[in-house]
Protein backbone atom coordinates (compact mmCIF):
# COMPACT_ATOMS: atom_id res chain seq x y z
CA UNK A 1 0.00 0.00 0.00
CA UNK A 2 2.78 2.45 0.90
CA UNK A 3 4.49 1.81 -2.48
CA UNK A 4 1.29 2.66 -4.32
CA UNK A 5 0.88 5.89 -2.38
CA UNK A 6 4.50 6.84 -3.07
CA UNK A 7 4.07 6.24 -6.81
CA UNK A 8 0.86 8.31 -6.87
CA UNK A 9 2.59 11.18 -5.06
CA UNK A 10 5.46 11.08 -7.55
CA UNK A 11 3.09 11.12 -10.52
CA UNK A 12 1.14 14.07 -9.11
CA UNK A 13 4.33 15.94 -8.21
CA UNK A 14 5.63 15.58 -11.78
CA UNK A 15 2.24 16.63 -13.09
CA UNK A 16 2.24 19.75 -10.90
CA UNK A 17 5.66 20.80 -12.22
CA UNK A 18 4.45 20.53 -15.82
CA UNK A 19 1.23 22.35 -14.94
CA UNK A 20 3.23 25.20 -13.42
CA UNK A 21 5.19 25.52 -16.67
CA UNK A 22 1.95 25.56 -18.68
CA UNK A 23 0.46 28.20 -16.39
CA UNK A 24 3.55 30.39 -16.78
CA UNK A 25 3.38 30.12 -20.58
CA UNK A 26 -0.27 31.10 -20.64
CA UNK A 27 0.04 33.92 -18.13
CA UNK A 28 2.97 35.42 -20.04
CA UNK A 29 0.60 35.83 -22.99
CA UNK A 30 -2.41 36.97 -20.98
CA UNK A 31 -4.37 33.81 -21.76
CA UNK A 32 -7.15 32.79 -19.38
CA UNK A 33 -7.55 28.99 -19.20
CA UNK A 34 -10.63 27.10 -18.01
CA UNK A 35 -10.75 23.35 -17.37
CA UNK A 36 -14.29 22.02 -17.96
CA UNK A 37 -15.18 18.89 -15.98
CA UNK A 38 -18.37 16.88 -15.56
CA UNK A 39 -19.97 13.45 -15.67
CA UNK A 40 -20.68 12.12 -19.18
CA UNK A 41 -23.74 13.72 -20.72
CA UNK A 42 -23.94 16.83 -18.54
CA UNK A 43 -23.51 19.08 -21.58
CA UNK A 44 -19.88 20.26 -21.65
CA UNK A 45 -19.56 20.08 -25.41
CA UNK A 46 -22.93 21.71 -26.01
CA UNK A 47 -22.09 24.58 -23.65
CA UNK A 48 -18.80 25.09 -25.47
CA UNK A 49 -20.59 25.04 -28.83
CA UNK A 50 -23.00 27.73 -27.64
CA UNK A 51 -20.14 29.78 -26.21
CA UNK A 52 -18.24 29.60 -29.47
CA UNK A 53 -21.31 30.64 -31.42
CA UNK A 54 -21.85 33.67 -29.22
CA UNK A 55 -18.28 34.89 -28.67
CA UNK A 56 -16.15 33.61 -31.54
CA UNK A 57 -16.18 36.98 -33.29
CA UNK A 58 -15.25 38.88 -30.13
CA UNK A 59 -12.65 36.62 -28.53
CA UNK A 60 -9.94 34.36 -29.88
CA UNK A 61 -10.76 31.02 -28.32
CA UNK A 62 -8.51 27.98 -28.36
CA UNK A 63 -9.91 24.59 -27.41
CA UNK A 64 -8.39 21.30 -26.32
CA UNK A 65 -11.00 18.53 -26.42
CA UNK A 66 -10.29 15.40 -24.43
CA UNK A 67 -12.06 12.13 -25.12
CA UNK A 68 -11.45 8.49 -24.27
CA UNK A 69 -11.72 6.91 -27.73
CA UNK A 70 -12.95 9.35 -30.39
CA UNK A 71 -12.48 12.86 -31.75
CA UNK A 72 -16.25 13.40 -31.89
CA UNK A 73 -16.27 16.33 -29.46
CA UNK A 74 -13.38 18.06 -31.23
CA UNK A 75 -15.19 17.66 -34.55
CA UNK A 76 -18.38 19.12 -33.07
CA UNK A 77 -16.48 22.14 -31.78
CA UNK A 78 -14.85 22.70 -35.16
CA UNK A 79 -18.27 22.52 -36.81
CA UNK A 80 -19.56 25.08 -34.29
CA UNK A 81 -16.96 27.55 -35.50
CA UNK A 82 -13.90 26.63 -33.48
CA UNK A 83 -10.86 27.92 -35.34
CA UNK A 84 -8.21 26.51 -33.01
CA UNK A 85 -9.34 23.09 -31.79
CA UNK A 86 -7.02 20.24 -30.91
CA UNK A 87 -8.18 16.78 -29.80
CA UNK A 88 -6.60 14.55 -27.18
CA UNK A 89 -7.67 10.90 -27.30
CA UNK A 90 -6.60 9.29 -24.04
CA UNK A 91 -6.98 5.69 -25.25
CA UNK A 92 -8.82 4.68 -22.11
CA UNK A 93 -7.38 7.00 -19.46
CA UNK A 94 -10.11 8.57 -17.33
CA UNK A 95 -8.63 12.08 -17.26
CA UNK A 96 -6.33 14.54 -18.97
CA UNK A 97 -3.00 15.33 -17.37
CA UNK A 98 -0.44 18.09 -17.78
CA UNK A 99 1.84 15.94 -19.93
CA UNK A 100 -0.95 15.51 -22.49
CA UNK A 101 -1.54 19.27 -22.52
CA UNK A 102 2.19 19.92 -22.93
CA UNK A 103 2.27 17.71 -26.02
CA UNK A 104 -0.62 19.44 -27.78
CA UNK A 105 0.02 23.04 -26.71
CA UNK A 106 2.71 23.68 -29.37
CA UNK A 107 0.06 22.95 -32.03
CA UNK A 108 -1.80 26.09 -30.94
CA UNK A 109 -0.61 29.59 -31.79
CA UNK A 110 -0.72 30.97 -28.25
CA UNK A 111 -0.02 34.50 -29.49
CA UNK A 112 -3.40 34.36 -31.25
CA UNK A 113 -5.46 33.15 -28.27
CA UNK A 114 -7.34 35.12 -25.61
CA UNK A 115 -9.04 32.20 -23.86
CA UNK A 116 -8.12 28.52 -23.68
CA UNK A 117 -10.92 26.06 -22.96
CA UNK A 118 -9.94 22.53 -21.98
CA UNK A 119 -12.73 19.97 -22.20
CA UNK A 120 -11.75 17.17 -19.85
CA UNK A 121 -12.86 13.55 -20.01
CA UNK A 122 -16.35 12.92 -18.60
CA UNK A 123 -15.53 11.94 -15.02
CA UNK A 124 -15.88 13.61 -11.62
CA UNK A 125 -13.20 11.57 -9.84
CA UNK A 126 -9.82 11.35 -11.62
CA UNK A 127 -9.72 14.85 -13.19
CA UNK A 128 -10.06 16.48 -9.77
CA UNK A 129 -6.49 15.52 -8.82
CA UNK A 130 -4.74 16.74 -11.97
CA UNK A 131 -3.77 20.36 -12.45
CA UNK A 132 -3.61 21.19 -16.17
CA UNK A 133 -2.22 24.70 -15.76
CA UNK A 134 -5.69 26.22 -15.81
CA UNK A 135 -6.80 29.35 -13.98
CA UNK A 136 -9.89 27.57 -12.71
CA UNK A 137 -11.99 24.45 -13.01
CA UNK A 138 -15.60 24.75 -14.19
CA UNK A 139 -17.74 21.82 -13.06
CA UNK A 140 -20.99 21.08 -14.88
CA UNK A 141 -23.93 19.12 -13.59
CA UNK A 142 -27.38 18.77 -15.12
CA UNK A 143 -30.87 18.52 -13.70
CA UNK A 144 -31.10 14.98 -15.07
CA UNK A 145 -28.49 13.91 -12.48
CA UNK A 146 -28.78 13.67 -8.72
CA UNK A 147 -28.74 16.85 -6.66
CA UNK A 148 -26.38 15.04 -4.26
CA UNK A 149 -23.53 15.04 -6.82
CA UNK A 150 -21.47 17.58 -4.81
CA UNK A 151 -21.67 15.35 -1.73
CA UNK A 152 -20.70 12.24 -3.69
CA UNK A 153 -17.73 13.91 -5.43
CA UNK A 154 -16.56 16.55 -2.92
CA UNK A 155 -13.00 16.69 -4.26
CA UNK A 156 -14.13 18.02 -7.62
CA UNK A 157 -16.45 20.65 -6.17
CA UNK A 158 -13.85 21.71 -3.61
CA UNK A 159 -11.28 22.30 -6.35
CA UNK A 160 -13.65 24.05 -8.77
CA UNK A 161 -14.31 27.78 -8.88
CA UNK A 162 -17.50 27.65 -10.93
CA UNK A 163 -20.50 25.33 -11.10
CA UNK A 164 -22.80 25.40 -14.12
CA UNK A 165 -26.19 23.75 -13.68
CA UNK A 166 -27.38 22.76 -17.16
CA UNK A 167 -30.72 21.54 -18.56
CA UNK A 168 -32.82 23.76 -16.30
CA UNK A 169 -35.58 23.47 -18.91
CA UNK A 170 -36.06 19.92 -17.59
CA UNK A 171 -36.64 20.98 -14.00
CA UNK A 172 -39.71 19.21 -12.64
CA UNK A 173 -39.24 16.09 -14.71
CA UNK A 174 -37.32 14.45 -11.84
CA UNK A 175 -36.76 14.94 -8.12
CA UNK A 176 -33.78 17.23 -8.72
CA UNK A 177 -34.04 20.19 -6.35
CA UNK A 178 -32.23 23.42 -7.29
CA UNK A 179 -32.02 24.78 -3.76
CA UNK A 180 -30.76 21.47 -2.43
CA UNK A 181 -28.00 21.10 -5.03
CA UNK A 182 -26.78 24.64 -4.34
CA UNK A 183 -26.78 24.02 -0.60
CA UNK A 184 -24.91 20.75 -1.10
CA UNK A 185 -22.33 22.41 -3.34
CA UNK A 186 -21.77 25.36 -1.01
CA UNK A 187 -21.41 23.05 1.98
CA UNK A 188 -18.32 21.76 0.15
CA UNK A 189 -17.16 25.08 -1.34
CA UNK A 190 -18.79 28.26 -0.09
CA UNK A 191 -17.04 30.35 -2.77
CA UNK A 192 -18.49 28.54 -5.81
CA UNK A 193 -19.84 30.84 -8.50
CA UNK A 194 -23.04 29.25 -9.81
CA UNK A 195 -24.74 29.63 -13.20
CA UNK A 196 -28.11 28.16 -14.16
CA UNK A 197 -28.49 27.54 -17.91
CA UNK A 198 -30.35 25.66 -20.56
CA UNK A 199 -28.29 25.08 -23.67
CA UNK A 200 -31.45 23.95 -25.47
CA UNK A 201 -33.62 27.04 -24.80
CA UNK A 202 -30.84 29.56 -24.21
CA UNK A 203 -32.06 30.48 -20.73
CA UNK A 204 -29.25 31.87 -18.59
CA UNK A 205 -26.65 31.76 -21.36
CA UNK A 206 -26.38 35.53 -21.74
CA UNK A 207 -25.20 35.82 -18.12
CA UNK A 208 -22.67 33.06 -18.75
CA UNK A 209 -21.37 34.74 -21.91
CA UNK A 210 -20.95 38.07 -20.12
CA UNK A 211 -18.96 36.40 -17.37
CA UNK A 212 -16.67 34.77 -19.94
CA UNK A 213 -16.08 38.13 -21.65
CA UNK A 214 -15.30 39.77 -18.33
CA UNK A 215 -12.66 37.14 -17.58
CA UNK A 216 -10.53 38.37 -20.45
CA UNK A 217 -11.26 42.01 -19.70
CA UNK A 218 -10.09 41.51 -16.11
CA UNK A 219 -6.87 39.87 -17.35
CA UNK A 220 -6.17 42.86 -19.62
Amino acid sequence: MSEKITVEKKVLSENDKLAADIRAQLKARGIVALNFVSSPGSGKTTLLEKTLGALNNELRIGLIAGDVQTENDANRLKAAGGKMVRPIVTGGACHLDAKMITRVLPELDLDQIDLLFIENVGNLVCPSSYDLGEDMKVVLISTTEGDDKPLKYPGMFRRSSVMVINKIDLLGSSDFDMNRVKANARSINADLRIFEVSCRTGQGLKTWFEWIKNLKAAED
